[in-house]
């Protein structure tokens, strides 16, 4: 990511001004003498939710203390944190997180506050493990919440909107160790096995054939191996990347040799290029209960995604309680698609995929690509009525909105 553009490119940020302050004083005094500002931190969002007119603030320079509090069996760590580097530092002392997300380079703030994903059926996304918040509210003012807070549950996934994020504390769990095995050319009839048969699974299709081209299955060390002929797939006898194409060396182990958690249960090795790199990205969120019409529906608009997907990713997320999580309430199926480069010949595909998806309530990424109507998302999440108000009350003049968050939550 450059100072003014997102990871990806896509997106060239509007902010007048750029800011790196190195103490939370000069923060809160700057966030108190602005109209309109935000906070950046990996910049791995695929849309201008984040972005601003105003001024842009990145965290990076404050202090960088990170404390574990072994009783409470929670880690206090700051916003611009990125997952790879606080994974290591857990695992040193013998602590782990229960999930990750496919790549570690992003950071705890911003994957938290987009409700980024990890997998697994029993596994709720990555802001499912926050405990606490500390923010810098419109006022200049510290504001420190932690899940006795009434209004917690909306504060946490919330894209920003509440205020400026400075440190979270997160649940932990005793290190451990997982082993992953790639499958090749898994039937779609066995989708629902293969999603319970590990701790993390992902599916990877193309979308010319219903058949999983690759099933990534991190399991625990101590579960036996998968037998060579699991579920009607053939095991990969050599490293896979998924996106065809790219090199292996960037994907974290594979071939069943048993590592740390933080080495596995991503996707990609955090000194290397994740993904393509050169790419747009989508992801929607279903519910569990109607996952097979839902791959019914796009498989009838495969012909029109295949051409412009580079892959496409499907994997399971527990259900919880947060207003604004795509999971909130329901068991969900994660339909991912990494597409080309080319906004002009995605953008007409994205919308033919929230079509096919329209009956089944689909929820976007808030991070990513997606041309749904307000209303539409709206009308899938039980408590947004609730967090409409929380979104006025903390911010009544509209300091951390953006254009887009105006369109998501009028005024």
């Amino acid at each position: 990511m450059s100072a003014h553009r997102n990871w990806a490119g896509n997106v060239r940020y509007a902010a007048r001004a750029y800011h790196r302050p190195s103490s939370m004083d000069e923060l809160r005094e700057l966030v108190a003498g602005s109209d309109r500002i935000r906070a950046v931190g990996s910049g791995h969002s695929f849309n201008r939710l984040g972005d601003t007119t105003g001024d842009l603030v990145t965290l990076a320079g404050l202090p960088a203390t990170v404390r574990l509090d072994e009783e409470r069996r929670t880690v206090d760590v700051p916003a611009a944190m990125r997952y790879g580097d606080l994974a290591t530092w857990l695992h040193e002392r013998g602590y782990a997180l229960a999930n990750l997300a496919s790549l570690p380079h992003i950071s705890v703030a911003g994957a938290v506050a987009t409700g980024t994903h990890g997998s697994g059926n029993a596994v709720g996304n990555l802001a499912t493990a926050v405990a606490g918040l500390e923010l810098v509210t419109a006022a200049g003012e510290l504001l420190t919440v932690d899940r006795d807070a009434d209004d917690f549950a909306g504060m946490v996934v919330s894209f920003g909107a509440l205020g400026i994020v400075t440190r979270l504390t997160l649940d932990v769990v005793p290190t451990f160790d997982v082993r992953q095995y790639v499958c090749l050319d898994l039937p779609r009839s066995a989708l629902d096995a293969a999603f319970g048969s590990a701790y993390s699974v992902s599916v990877f299709t193309d979308w010319r054939s219903t058949r999983g081209t690759q099933v990534w299955r991190k399991q625990l060390a101590e579960q036996a191996a998968p037998p060579a002929d699991w579920l009607g797939t053939t095991p990969a006898d050599r490293p896979w990347h998924p996106v065809p194409g790219m090199p292996v060396v960037n994907c974290t182990e594979q071939l069943g040799v048993a590592g740390p958690w933080h080495e596995r249960l991503p996707h990609f090795r955090l000194g290397f290029t994740p993904s393509s790199g050169d790419e747009l990205q989508s992801e929607y969120h279903l519910p569990r209960a109607v996952a097979a019409d839902a791959l019914a529906a796009l498989d009838e608009v495969a012909h029109l995604i295949a051409p412009v997907a580079q892959t496409s990713e499907l994997r399971t997320i527990a259900a919880d309680e947060l207003w604004l999580s795509p999971n909130h309430g329901r068991d969900s199926l994660a339909v991912h698609f990494t597409w080309i480069a080319d906004a002009s010949a995605v953008l007409p595909v994205v919308a033919e995929v929230e079509r096919a998806l329209a009956p089944f309530a689909p929820r976007p990424h808030w991070g990513k690509v997606f041309t749904l109507a307000p209303h539409a998302i709206a009308a899938t999440y039980p408590r947004w009525p609730e967090f409409t108000a929380l979104l006025h009350h903390l911010d009544p003049k509209g300091k951390f909105r953006t254009e887009d968050l105006d369109h998501l939550f009028p005024r």
